[in-house]
């Protein structure tokens, strides 16, 4: 019996002997990965220093250099799928993008957009619109999307800027409903083609004043 405690006694101090000498268990890290805050304004390290804001500066004045109009609305509470399918939804000659106002500010400066500085859209968290071509679907695309999305009320367009005027948002909406350059230039074709046409039927009619003169004039020549 002794024998057998004195066996207990010595299998414990060999177990708290190994334990002690053993090394400690790996502790696994759980790298959390952040969310890509670009699609939202945010940024990365580089994003927001000197060298990035330059660089984001440059790339909206190219944007600007190629955009018939510009306008905005609040990127505020939206969610990342939300922002990419909103970028889906525009025609692919129209670029979606979160800018900080005071990068905005520096890009417009010297621009046909420059009526901006003196606006009170350069508030808030605002994403911005470039358009290269086809105002009105853009706008046709972004009133779409806030109306399934139920947006209604804190994401329709707030203003925007074309042919160096600044425009509200009713403005904006005025223009949306206007015939494209691509559908003005359809319809100016279509006349220019429907001229000869036209001009060839009111000749050939026998009863029009221009054909009976023709006539009478043809007539008196072979007279004389």
């Amino acid at each position: 019996m002794v024998n057998f405690v004195r066996t207990l006694a010595l299998l414990s101090v060999l177990s708290q002997m190994a334990v002690a000498f053993s090394p400690l268990p790996t502790t696994t890290t759980v790298e959390r990965i952040r969310p890509s805050t670009s699609l939202n304004g945010g940024g990365s390290a580089f994003t927001t220093s000197p060298a990035g804001k330059r660089a984001t500066v440059e790339t909206v004045k190219s944007k600007l250099e190629t955009s018939e109009m510009v306008f905005s609305m609040s990127a505020s509470s939206l969610t990342v799928a939300q922002m990419r399918k909103l970028r889906l939804a525009v025609p692919k000659t129209t670029t979606v993008k979160v800018v900080k106002n005071t990068l905005m500010e520096r890009a417009v400066e010297g621009t046909e957009f420059q009526g901006l500085l003196e606006s009170d859209l350069l508030t808030g968290a605002n994403m911005w619109f470039f358009i290269e071509e086809d105002i009105a679907g853009t706008i046709s695309a972004v009133n779409t999307f806030v109306k399934e999305n139920g947006k209604k009320d804190s994401h329709t367009i707030l203003g925007g800027v074309l042919e160096s005027t600044v425009y509200d948002a009713a403005g904006v909406e005025a223009i949306g409903k206007l015939p494209s350059k691509q559908d003005l230039y359809a319809r100016i074709a279509g006349s220019i083609k429907a001229v000869p046409t036209k001009v060839a039927r009111v000749i050939k009619a026998p009863s029009s004043k221009l054909a009976r003169a023709i006539k009478l004039a043809t007539a008196e020549d072979k007279e004389e």
